[in-house]
Order: C-alpha cells, then structure tokens, then sequence
C-alpha cells in the first residue's frame, strides 16, 4: 500500500507527463498546420510558375474573349476579310495606344492584349506590373525624325545642344530621344528633356514650348503640312525603335483559355502585317486615308518608306536590343535600376508569328 507522500508524488509525476503530453500534442499540431500551409503556398507558387512554362493550349475554348488595343491590327483583319475568322470574340477595341496608357488599362483590366513599342515593357517592370511580351516585328530602320518648331533655325542633330526637347520616357519617343542624343554624342545635361506624353508635343511645338520632338508617321505628315510654311522641318535620326511588340499582363496568360486566344491572336496579327505590306493601294486607303485622315499622295509617300515586316525565328537578338534600352533609360536615371531583359518576354509564343508568315517574312532585309 502506497504511502501518502508517495501517492502525491506519483500523481505530481503524472500530472507533469500529462501536460507534457499535451503540450507536444500542440506542437505537433501547429508543425502540422503550418507544413500544411507551406505545401499550399509551394503548390500555389509552382502552379503559377507552371502557368508560364508549360505548353500553351492548343485550341480556343468556346465563349473566350479579348479586349484588344491594337488599331492597325484592327484596320488590317478587317480590310483584308479576316477579322470573321477569329476562334474567340474581340469585345472591344479600346483606343488606347501610348503606353503609359496601355499600362494603366492593364492595371484596370480593360485590356488583356496592347501592340506597342518596346519601351512600355520596360516602364510597367519598373512599376510593378507583370506583363509580358508574346509577339515581336523587328524594324532595322528609323521610324521617327525630329520635328522643329515653326520658326526653328537648326536643320542638324549638332543643333540639339541647348534645346528644349519633348520627352515622353515611357514612350517610344522618349527612347528615341535618348538613342539620338547618344549617337550624336550629346549628354543629357546639355539638352532641356521637357516631360510630356508624346500627344502634348503638337500642342507644346506649335506654342514654342519645346524647340524640337519626336513624330512618327502620319502625325510628322499632318504636322509638317500645316507647319512647313512657317519654318518647321524635319531632322533625321539614326535612332532605331527596333520593336514593335505584342504583350499582356501575366495574369491574361495564366488563364489558359485566354493564353490561348492571345496566341491565336499573335497569328492573324503577323498576317495583318504582311497582308498590308502586299496590299498597299488597300492598305493606304483603309489605314491612311479613311483611319487616320491623310490624302492618298501622302499615304504613297508614307507606305514607300516603310520597311518589310520581319518576325524572327528566336527572340535572342530581341532581348539583347531590350537589354540595351534598360541598361540605357536606368543610366540615364529613369525607372530605376537594370534587370534582364528576359524577364519580360513569355518565350512559349516565340516561334508562333514566325511560323504563321511565308518564308520571306521570316528572313532580315529581304524586300
């Protein structure tokens, strides 16, 4: 028979092991649960990883839509017949072009799918948004001059020095500002860069608010019609905006029944590309006539300076000329520092505009 105080000690013993016990049991749980919550969390991680690594769907489910800002692409399917021959149904065409613009449709979801130059890319990875590029069309010639305020005394790049120049750094006309300046071996410190959108420089030339800005065609067109009389002209530039680039948010293409429609997408946009460059009476009177207010003789003259359109094999050279562009904006002190250029391309669409193009769309320089 147990004494008292052995009893007490036996029953202090068991109770000691009994909270023990249970304060394992808690512990076990919690290492359980959270083990638990980091599987989910890997899952979750390799599921997204996934969603941009693994082969893209190879048909259109039925009821897909996109929001598209693409307008030349618009005018071209719809020109050349093919627009009716999507697999998915475009719900809007949002005019929406620059790309700080395209950027902050994106953010709000009102486009999943832009046609800009290359440089937006770059300006939403320095904001934070995860966006991709599916398609490219490779230029090798310049795409903008210089255009002068009425009354400008300066017909040369030497005459850039101490200007005021319209800059847009999200734009490809901010790109081709930089490009320029280092070509003629101009530092920045000695121009005046004037932040603008590039839609603000007609305005700010015409006031004499800046000396000098980018314009492609047919804006450098309409402007140098009107303007031409009283002293403005044009500088040309060797500065290439090398791209032409299709991109989406991430999270676009981490639903695979629209990754999907946006790779059929890259397809009919290649082939709007070339069907114009085979079409030019067409395309000058459906693009530069009736889209964008141009007469006929300046649509010829337009059209007889642009190049072949070009859609490389592999995106190599691509991401290298990008590379460039970041390392180039980041040193001249925009959007913040460099990072690989790969980063913004999603190389499951490389070789898909490549392949939807005849043999001579698909090889440099070949007219």
């Amino acid at each position: 028979m147990l004494s008292r105080f052995e009893f007490r000690r036996r029953q202090f013993f068991d109770q000691i092991r009994e909270i023990t016990l249970r304060k394992n049991i808690r512990r076990i749980a919690l290492l359980a649960a959270a083990a638990s919550l980091l599987a989910v969390s890997c899952a979750t991680g390799d599921q997204d990883g996934a969603a941009l690594t693994s082969p893209l769907p190879t048909a259109v489910p039925a009821g897909v839509s996109l929001a598209v800002a693409a307008n030349t692409a618009k005018v071209a399917l719809t020109a050349s017949g093919e627009l009716g021959k999507l697999p998915f149904t475009v719900s809007s065409w949002p005019a929406v072009q620059a790309g700080p613009d395209v950027i902050q449709a994106f953010r709000g979801g009102s486009v999943d799918l832009a046609t800009n130059a290359g440089i937006p890319p770059i300006h939403a990875h320095a904001s934070g948004l995860d966006a991709k590029i599916v398609g490219i069309k490779v230029r090798s010639t310049p795409l903008y001059k210089l255009a002068t305020a009425p009354g400008s005394n300066f017909t040369g790049l030497d005459g850039l020095r101490g200007k005021k120049i319209g800059f847009s750094p999200g734009q490809a006309q901010g790109l081709v500002v930089l490009r320029t300046l280092k070509a003629a071996g101009i530092r920045t410190d000695e121009v005046q860069l004037v932040e603008l959108p590039s839609t603000k420089f007609l305005t700010a030339l015409q006031a004499k608010e800046i000396d000098v800005a980018p314009f492609g065609e047919p804006t450098l067109t309409k402007y140098l019609d009107k303007y031409r009389v009283d002293g403005a002209t044009a500088i040309d530039t060797p500065a290439v905006d090398a791209l032409t680039v299709l991109w989406a948010p991430t999270s676009v293409l981490r639903d695979d029944s629209k990754a999907a429609a946006v790779a059929e997408f890259v397809k009919f946009w290649a082939r709007g590309e070339v069907w114009a460059w085979e079409h030019p009476t067409e395309w000058i009177d459906a693009y530069y006539v009736k889209d964008q207010t141009v007469s006929v003789e300046d649509g010829k003259r337009i059209v007889a300076t642009t190049e072949k359109p070009y859609f490389p094999e592999n995106w190599n050279e691509a991401i290298t000329w990008e590379q460039e562009t970041i390392d180039l904006v980041t040193k001249a002190g925009f959007f913040g520092n460099s990072f690989p250029a790969d980063e913004l391309f999603d190389r499951r669409f490389e070789k898909i505009a490549f392949d939807a193009v005849s043999a001579p769309y698909r090889t440099k320089g070949q007219q």
